[in-house]
């Protein structure tokens, strides 16, 4: 199970750019990213390479930001590979809140970050399905 870091950040010129100097700084790495946003204040979720540090270094500068359990799912590369999983998905009557996108960097694979309601329930479905999770 990976942990995801929500960063709650204004919505101005630069904030994004900091957030990403102070990982940079302390050797944090970004696995995997999706930002959204809204008029004033946007939530930048991340998978980073230390969460735990990570949590520490951006509240240390002021950010509010929390941890929360994610589900990685390693897919093909091919047409239809993120719609198997999620009818998969709904098969089992599981809603899922929102999926971004990284891959594996050792086989090159894309890997859909996904937060749903219980993501132990989860894995274990799409384990049982046949899946490679994280």
């Amino acid at each position: 199970m990976l942990k995801q870091v929500s960063i709650y950040a204004e919505n101005k010129k630069g904030c994004l750019q900091n957030i990403t100097g102070l990982l940079r700084e302390n050797e944090i790495n970004i696995l995997g990213s999706v930002t959204n946003d809204s008029a004033e204040y946007g939530i930048i979720r991340m998978v980073v390479s230390d969460s735990d540090k990570c949590i520490e270094v951006l509240r240390g500068a002021g950010y509010m930001c929390k941890t929360s359990s994610v589900l990685a799912v390693e897919c093909k590369d091919e047409v239809g590979a993120l719609d198997n999983i999620l009818k998969t998905l709904n098969d089992s009557h599981i809603n899922v809140d929102y999926t971004y996108l990284s891959f594996n960097r050792e086989t090159g694979n894309p890997i859909m970050v996904m937060h749903t309601e219980d993501v132990n329930a989860v894995e274990n479905i799409l384990v049982n399905k046949g899946y490679k999770c994280d």
